[in-house]
């Protein structure tokens, strides 16, 4: 047996439950080693969060400081810490800008206030596990007494016996800490707020709220109420699904409360596969969604027409002849490889089943009775002289008969002496019971060949049901990759998915694109030109601006561009819109750039570019034009942070790719989403 690892009282002893052997000791060594690392990590951040201090930030009062809204909710272990320090974290371990700022913050508040809890985590007295608790309930008390006291208390108890973090929470709470939660209450109310993110199921997103617990009670079951108000017998919604739609008639139903009505604003990408028919997934709002879900939500606008009633379902096609292999009508010679193998399979195993005594009947004898009467002679009885028309002198013994038929087994040798017996009243119902053991024997083996007849008729059926389904997928998967729909989804681009579209389908476009902006639409759609390879977006055209470039510029020409044959290539073709004159966007060139951009382009940041703000030059105005090569999205924390924070350098590339380079050496790019 492996020897177990051997460790000393310097790196915090053994284990509660001591070490174990083999692979379970190397675990928890290497759980111990975790906790070391994470020690380890948490000084290193805490040094790096020291080494930017918020006096290099611009101070209250200055333009472009930090709102007095957002200084009260940073974490008090942070004030003294640049806010530009969290998207240097973020851009070195590859996290979210939130995610940077929680493990400055944990980070911080172990070294500062919990040097009690960075010591057992470096010994491995507690694990990675128990942080929650120490960090939530004992960092944020402000007394650095009672602070202290109670993490002594609590480390002092979790390392002599084994610890779950749920039991140490609750150790925390007994010891009074919840009477001590006022500072850690207060900044939770300054957390507040409500946000929407993705959900694994495609298609869907989930809103998340921080509420109070009164507040989010109260909102459930009010929700609740008016859901439950909605009884009418033939609603088939779930109370969850009821109270969902409850939600969105409160918060987006217009004219119905005394605010001003608002207009949604939602971004929809979708290309001509996609509204054409095909499975190309859309995008809303900046996150992939289904096909379906797209040209339902064109169809809800009015922007596509409802779908045409299903046709008369083809007839199969003469390559794929409909045989059907019935078990009971045709030949064994003429059946398929398969449905032999599944015979085969069947016989075999109703074999076994019929020799093991399965279809046994309830008032049957058991089967090593049954198996006896098998390999027995079967039962004899002697007949008397009067009995017997062919010899009146000589008694005979004859089997036994019953009622299903002739006597089992060949008679017995006539030779053979018989044994002198005599029949008596008492032997007739001692073989009358042998006889009837037999006929029930008889009829159980009757019963259990008429199961077999039945069970193989019902395989037989059963294959060609089979058969009959296997053929019909066959015929629906061939009918629709030879109908529009699996054309279009077979297109390599949008244009090879409009030559395959129909007529139909596409008038339907055309007729998208010809829509004005009246009705629920924020704008008129618009026809995004994109490079197949790199999916770089082109150009932001629609309708109007395609017939505009798609003849000569003369007056016949422009009266019926599709007779103009005349040479192009000194026309303007398709691009980003031209430069602005003054510090502004105008609305084509401010249109183009939030479809390129789409999300904040700093390396990692996953924000919305925020509507009517948030573009930046490059090089600054006026030195540098209002142009699509001089312009970047950004959040509106990274755009101050690229303005604010002291040694970051930013270049812009002109086909968008963004290069961001940190006080430590970091160098990160990002260029435009693909469409």
């Amino acid at each position: 047996m492996e020897e177990a690892p051997t460790r000393t009282v310097a790196d915090g002893g053994a284990p509660a439950a001591g070490w174990a052997s083999g692979p379970l000791g190397a675990v928890q060594a290497a759980d111990r080693e975790i906790a070391r690392q994470t020690a380890v990590r948490a000084r290193a951040v805490a040094e790096f969060a020291a080494s930017r201090p918020a006096s290099v930030d611009r101070q209250p009062g200055e333009p472009g400081a930090m709102s007095a809204a957002r200084r009260a909710a940073r974490p008090q272990v942070l004030v003294d810490v640049s806010e530009w320090a969290t998207q240097e974290l973020a851009l070195a371990l590859s996290l979210s800008t939130e995610a940077a700022q929680q493990l400055l913050e944990r980070s911080s508040t172990l070294v500062r206030r919990l040097p009690g809890t960075l010591a057992a985590l470096e010994a491995g007295t507690l694990h990675v596990g128990h942080l929650w608790t120490m960090l939530e309930r004992v960092g944020c008390i402000g007394d650095d007494e009672v602070r202290l006291r109670m993490e002594r208390d609590l480390v002092a108890w979790a390392a002599g016996r084994v610890t779950t973090p749920a039991q140490l929470a609750a150790k925390a709470r007994r010891m009074g800490l919840a009477r001590l939660d006022a500072e850690r209450l207060l900044r939770a109310l300054r957390e507040r707020g409500v946000w929407a993110r993705p959900d694994r199921r495609d298609g869907m997103a989930v809103l998340e709220s921080l509420l109070t617990v009164p507040e989010a009670q109260a909102m459930v079951d009010v929700l609740g109420q008016y859901a439950d108000q909605l009884d009418d017998p033939d609603d088939t919604r779930t109370r969850g699904q009821k109270m969902a739609d409850v939600l969105l008639d409160l918060v987006l139903r217009r004219g119905e409360h005394a605010l001003p009505p608002v207009q949604a604003h939602l971004t929809v990408v979708a290309g001509a596969r996609t509204l054409a028919g095909g499975d190309v997934p859309g995008e809303i709002g900046g996150e992939p969604v289904p096909a379906k879900m797209v040209r339902a939500l064109a169809r809800g606008l009015g922007l596509l027409p409802e779908p045409a009633a299903p046709a008369e379902p083809p007839e199969p096609a003469a390559a794929l002849p409909a045989t059907v292999w019935d078990p009971g009508s045709s030949a064994p010679e003429s059946w398929p490889e398969w449905l032999c193998e599944a015979d085969r399979r069947w016989e075999a195993e109703l074999e076994e089943r019929a020799l093991a005594g399965v279809w046994r009947g309830e008032d049957d004898p058991p089967p090593e009775v049954q198996l006896q009467w098998w390999n027995d002679e079967p039962p004899w009885i002697e007949e008397s002289p009067q009995d017997n028309d062919d010899d009146r002198h000589a008694p005979r013994r004859v089997p036994v008969a019953d009622d299903t038929g002739p006597a089992p087994g060949p008679p017995p040798d006539a030779g053979a002496e018989p044994a002198p017996t005599t029949r008596t009243a008492d032997a007739r119902p001692a073989a009358a019971a042998r006889g009837s053991s037999w006929a029930a024997a008889h009829a159980a083996v009757q019963d259990a060949g008429l199961a077999l007849l039945r069970l193989d008729r019902a395989v037989g059926s059963a294959s060609a049901a089979v058969g009959r389904a296997w053929l019909a997928d066959r015929q629906d998967e061939h009918d629709w990759r030879r109908g529009p729909a699996g054309r279009i989804d077979a297109a390599h681009s949008d244009l090879a998915a409009l030559t395959a579209a129909t007529d139909a389908q596409r008038a339907e476009l055309a007729a998208l694109l010809d829509r004005s902006a009246g009705g629920t639409l924020v704008d008129r759609p618009r026809i995004a030109v994109v490079d197949e390879l790199t999916g770089a977006l082109v150009a932001l055209t629609d309708s109007r601006e395609l017939r505009r470039h798609a003849h000569c510029g003369r007056p016949a020409c422009a009266r019926r561009p599709g007779v103009c044959d005349h040479d192009l290539a000194g026309r303007p073709g398709l691009g980003p819109p031209p430069p602005t004159d003054g510090y502004r966007p105008g609305a084509a060139l401010d249109r183009f750039l939030r479809a390129r951009d789409r999300r904040c382009r700093f390396p990692g940041c996953r924000r919305r570019v925020p509507r009517g703000g948030e573009l930046d030059h490059s090089t600054p105005y006026p030195d540098g034009p209002t142009s699509a090569a001089n312009l970047t999205g950004f959040c509106t924390g990274h755009h101050r942070g690229k303005h604010q924070a002291p040694g970051w350098t930013y270049d812009l590339e002109p086909d968008g790719t963004l290069t961001v380079s940190a006080p430590t050496g970091l160098v990160a790019s990002t260029e435009p989403p693909p469409f």
